[in-house]
């Protein structure tokens, strides 16, 4: 059983702003958070990373799948295809990850700040595969450990309302938000 790690944040640096758009995450939320939060997804510094992500997403497999660990101050991670759709067996959430390969780590000098969007991993930088976090503030010590896939560019309101969860892993005790439907915009 694979236990992931999710580590991350959005402040777009210049390097960033002048980058054109890569394809857009769209993610509708809904629980304690409600609304879209869209995802520039960075296909330039993590190629391998945002086509898994936008091939999850175009074949349906993100949708009802919940915020399993959220850290005020830190981070929300979701993802979790297996084991992580709601009304599912929550204590398993945060261990699966898709059908697909694992991904090598594509490593960048994007920093962790409020916003940006990493893949989750196990200790294995090699490990990444459907789970992904949001940075609700800087985590430079990430920076170089975890792969960047994208930063928020539209509802980082939404983002900062999903529910915390508890204890020094941020479980979300009851009932998560959700990603009721994730879709890809080009």
């Amino acid at each position: 059983m694979r236990k992931f790690i999710a580590l991350a944040a959005m402040v777009a640096t210049p390097a960033l702003a002048q980058d054109g758009p890569g394809p857009n995450l769209v993610i509708e939320i809904a629980g304690e958070a409600n609304g879209r939060v869209v995802i520039d997804m960075l296909e330039d510094v993590a190629p391998g990373h945002v086509e898994q992500i936008t091939a999850l997403a175009e074949a349906g497999a993100y949708d009802g799948v919940v915020f399993h660990r959220v850290i005020d101050g830190f981070m929300a991670q979701t993802g979790d295809v297996q084991f992580g759709k709601a009304g599912g067996d929550m204590r398993r959430a945060g261990t699966g990850g898709s059908d697909r390969p694992d991904l090598a780590a594509e490593f960048s000098d994007v920093p962790y700040d409020r916003g940006i969007v990493g893949m989750a991993r196990a200790q294995n930088p090699n490990s990444a595969n459907s789970q992904f976090f949001i940075m609700f503030a800087e985590g430079h010590f990430l920076n170089g450990q975890y792969t960047v896939v994208g930063r928020v560019i539209e509802g980082m309101d939404v983002v900062d309302a999903i529910k915390r969860g508890t204890g020094p892993n941020g479980s979300v005790i009851g009932e998560p938000d959700v990603m009721q439907d994730v879709s890809v915009e080009r």
